[in-house]
């Protein structure tokens, strides 16, 4: 039923940000809700648009609905994290120019007092067994995202299937975070959202480091071959505009007046 009201939101929210809009000044984005939640969506926007006239209309979801939109041919340019899903959709030949962007860091958070002990853990795997057998509660994003792909691939490489104390919600980032504030959880995270909103929450990291925490980011465009309503230059003119160094330089240094580190680190050209 989540699933079904979160596609139903996508459909509605694409409608009102594609209706009667083919021109070329016009760029359908789909982005993931960390870029947006962790604040960056609202500055590379506007620069963009500042600087090539053309107008952004983005819809921020998690990665797989997004990646769901490109194979529909329904958005020009995709900035999103889930890299094995990227793949088989370039594979499947939906998009292309898919460019490493920028990386940062999922962590484990959790209440300061840390009843499953996932401080003391030396992996994920490890931190998601303590959180098991403790029987303390996990709260998942459950909406398919990257996130959540993560999260899940984390429990297989445990051999876990949680069913008690797992609390699926199928909601965005800021969110999920909201929520096991409120319920004393624990819960996975890209570490952009979760500085950009750790004043408003009652969570602390936990677990960071891991080699299978690191989260990558790609841009890239919707094949324009393979859907004729697909503005190309636009998509072509994004990618490249993420990846220049005036913006490699925004992503390397953005969040540190704020939080005291970058949210997220450049990696244009495979840095």
């Amino acid at each position: 039923m989540k699933k079904f009201l979160v596609g139903i939101i996508v459909v509605l929210a694409l409608a009102f940000l594609i209706s009667g809009d083919n021109e070329s000044d016009i760029l359908v984005l789909a982005t993931t809700t960390s870029v947006q939640d962790s604040g960056l969506l609202d500055v590379i926007v506007p620069l963009y648009e500042t600087e090539t006239g053309i107008t952004v209309k983005y819809i921020a979801v998690g990665s797989g609905q997004a990646l769901e939109l490109a194979r529909r041919g329904e958005v020009d340019a995709l900035l999103v994290h889930d890299p094995k899903g990227e793949e088989e959709l370039a594979k499947e030949g939906y998009v292309v120019n898919r460019q490493r962007l920028m990386h940062n860091s999922m962590v484990i958070v959790g209440p300061s007092e840390d009843p499953a002990g996932v401080k003391e853990a030396e992996s994920a795997i490890e931190a998601f067994m303590r959180i098991y057998e403790t029987e303390s509660l996990f709260v998942s994003r459950g909406d398919d995202s990257g996130t959540h792909r993560l999260e899940v691939s984390i429990w297989q490489a445990s051999s876990i299937t949680p069913e008690e104390n797992y609390l699926s919600v199928g909601s965005g980032m800021g969110a999920t975070l909201t929520i096991a504030g409120q319920k004393n959880a624990y819960a996975l995270t890209d570490k952009a959202t979760y500085l950009w909103l750790k004043d408003s929450l009652s969570l602390v990291i936990l677990h960071e480091g891991s080699e299978e925490l690191l989260n990558i980011y790609h841009v890239m465009q919707v094949n324009p071959e393979r859907f004729e309503l697909v503005n190309d230059e636009a998509g072509k003119g994004f990618v490249e505009f993420m990846l220049s160094a005036e913006i490699q330089e925004l992503i390397g240094t953005f969040g540190v007046d704020l939080v005291g580190e970058p949210l997220f680190y450049p990696a244009a050209g495979g840095r």
